[in-house]
């Protein structure tokens, strides 16, 4: 398994100049609750969700730049290149090995195509049996269902393999393509969570919404 130098460090462990990580670090990396990728993977008539790969930075640094995608899914600056790109997916497969959230690249059925977004459970907690779920889409790939195939697909994955009591959807108050979402797939609306995050224009409220098993649609 290769651990993303962010893994090792967040425990306080350095490489040696032999390239070796010190027993106690290897100990302690490989007893870490990653999450695995579904296998196979989740896949519909509509989207399948599949590991990020080195080849979709371009597509996806282009992403990222879209205006839509800044304003509600960057509170963060956006990358800067396509070689920040491959960072930030180094940083997210980090976090996978850590256990902290998983994110898959959202593509045509059969890998066909360009990608057409990104979705993500993250924020995982499982001792309290809770995560939370979300997902971007590029300009070509929205109003085509495609984000509601996708939250379906790893909902229900999440449940049955998981086995997580609750999942969560938390979005800006004006997104209503995201909270359409939401109400599609079964999440129920629960209240709004005022200033929740930084945005590029200023703190932005946000509204919460969550699924427990049984629920979805």
């Amino acid at each position: 398994m290769t651990v993303p130098i962010r893994a090792l460090s967040a425990f306080g462990f350095s490489m040696r100049a032999n390239g070796r990580l010190p027993a106690r670090g290897r100990e302690i990396i490989s007893n870490m609750a990653e999450l695995r990728f579904p296998a196979p993977p989740l896949a519909d008539d509509v989207v399948l969700l599949r590991p990020w790969r080195e080849a979709d930075a371009p597509a996806t640094f282009l992403a990222f730049s879209d205006p839509v995608v800044q304003r509600f899914s960057w509170p963060q600056p956006t990358p800067d290149s396509e070689e920040d790109t491959r960072q930030y997916f180094a940083e997210l497969e980090a976090a996978r090995l850590l256990g902290e959230e998983l994110n898959l690249a959202l593509v045509p059925p059969g890998d066909t195509g360009p990608v057409l977004g990104g979705g993500s459970l993250y924020d995982v907690r499982p001792e309290q049996g809770c995560a939370s779920v979300g997902y971007w889409l590029s300009p070509g790939a929205r109003g085509r269902g495609v984000a509601t195939h996708a939250v379906r697909l790893l909902a229900r994955w999440t449940f049955a393999e998981l086995g997580l009591a609750r999942l969560e959807l938390t979005c800006s108050t004006d997104n209503e393509a995201s909270q359409r979402v939401a109400r599609r797939c079964g999440f129920a609306r629960e209240g709004v969570l005022r200033s929740h995050v930084p945005g590029q224009d200023g703190r932005r409220d946000a509204v919460v919404y969550s699924l427990l098993p049984g629920e979805l649609r």
